[in-house]
């Protein structure tokens, strides 16, 4: 069953009494829980009524146990069951042994005071086991997995409209490139975004500029941006920032290269003719990077831009040969671009 399917269901108050929640889209899982624990938990009951078990560290026969016990006040058990590494391939090696027969038969003939959720980051589980075909046979079962691209814009806008704020257009190409399809990430930024604008309040391309988190894609850019303004100190200031946070000036060189690259293959299409969405084609980059990419070609020669890539080339030589301490190397390298 979907996502939204089951989250629909839940939020009607539609609980069954298995779950089995897996895939490496933390966002998906943690919300399909909330929502169920929601609809499960009677207020105040929580600490009596909630259990929640590390199967890494705990036999399963011991949850099944758990959620065959009749809640000492009454109303409805909650059990979350994390890590079931038995559904995997190749389960990892435990000081103990799961009893999976008392699960199989669990799932025949759940409780029903009791609403047990087993939580899997995992991409995939090994449908071809027995536990695993009862899962999926006797529960309700989510493959919670990371959103294709196209989906993202959507997802951006369902979020924003949740909490209430409004997001410039631009804003929206910088989270899509920025963001990737990660959606724990996505909305942790957006709930920052909205604490500061407040209910109904506008993000404009400079507010998300000051507030998104550092990203690979936002480094390269802003150091560009120093290169292209012949802002020394601004560059220097940048890498030392990135420098606090283990960012390699190697790492660093390829994400420059990449972005120069863009920048001198948009300049030759866009001298041919070329539209934005055919360069995105062409190249092969997220949309966002090619309307960056365009805007700053315009600022640069095509043999400036063959000169700042070979200087980079040669820097990265020279750092992986061991000839010059490479913090050094990329501080020089800074002070070329920059002249």
């Amino acid at each position: 069953m979907t996502y939204e399917k089951i989250l629909q269901e839940v939020k009607q108050k539609q609980v069954a009494p298995v779950y089995l929640l897996y895939g490496t889209e933390s966002y998906f899982i943690q919300n399909l829980t909330k929502h169920i624990k929601n609809a499960v938990m009677d207020e105040g009951t929580e600490e009596e009524n909630l259990s929640v078990y590390d199967l890494e560290e705990t036999p399963v026969q011991e949850v099944i146990n758990d959620a065959e016990t009749f809640p000492l006040f009454g109303g409805s058990k909650l059990i979350i069951a994390n890590n079931p590494s038995f559904l995997k391939t190749k389960p990892d090696k435990l000081p103990f042994e799961h009893s999976l027969d008392v699960l199989i038969e669990y799932l025949n003939q759940p409780a029903d005071y009791t609403v047990l959720i087993f939580t899997a980051y995992y991409e995939k589980i090994d449908e071809r086991k027995k536990v695993s075909k009862a899962l999926k046979q006797h529960s309700i079962t989510a493959e919670c997995n990371p959103i294709k691209e196209y989906e993202l814009k959507s997802w951006i806008k369902n979020l924003a409209g949740s909490m209430r704020i409004t997001i410039e257009d631009d804003v929206y190409d910088m989270l899509e490139s920025e963001m990737s399809t990660n959606l724990n990430q996505l909305r942790n930024e957006l709930a920052k975004l909205a604490a500061y604008v407040g209910e109904n309040g506008i993000v404009t391309k400079e507010i998300a500029d000051n507030l998104i988190s550092h990203t690979e894609t936002s480094s390269s850019f802003k150091l560009v941006d120093a290169v292209i303004d012949r802002e020394l100190h601004q560059a220097i200031s940048i890498y030392k920032d990135l420098e606090k946070m283990n960012e390699e000036p190697i790492a660093l060189i390829a994400l420059l290269a990449f972005q120069f690259r863009t920048i001198l293959s948009v300049k030759l299409l866009s001298q041919k003719g070329y539209s934005q969405f055919q360069m995105q084609k062409q190249i092969g980059a997220h949309p966002y990077v090619i309307k960056m990419a365009a805007q700053r070609e315009r600022k640069f020669k095509v043999e400036r831009l063959k000169h700042i890539i070979q200087r980079l080339t040669q820097t990265d030589a020279v750092i992986k040969q061991g000839k010059m301490e490479k913090g050094l190397a990329f501080e020089l390298l800074l002070y070329d671009l920059a002249q």
